[in-house]
């Protein structure tokens, strides 16, 4: 159990800027949870805009902050 998450959240920074982004490495996880995606149903969506409103508004209310 963790029992200083400053500590933690400096160590995974750390780690973090230690590893060099891997494009292949990045690949493999898209590719990986898109097929999760499609096991679990999700994926592909029926209609890709469905929504759209909504982050249209929230894009516009962001991009004014």
């Amino acid at each position: 159990m963790v029992k200083d998450g400053k500590l933690l959240g400096e160590f995974e920074r750390a780690y973090a800027a230690s590893q060099r982004p891997d494009y292949f490495e990045a690949l493999k996880v898209f590719e990986a949870m898109w097929k999760e995606g499609l096991s679990l149903g999700v994926l592909p969506l029926k209609d890709p805009l469905d929504g759209i409103e909504v982050d249209i508004r929230i894009a516009k209310i962001l991009n004014h902050v």
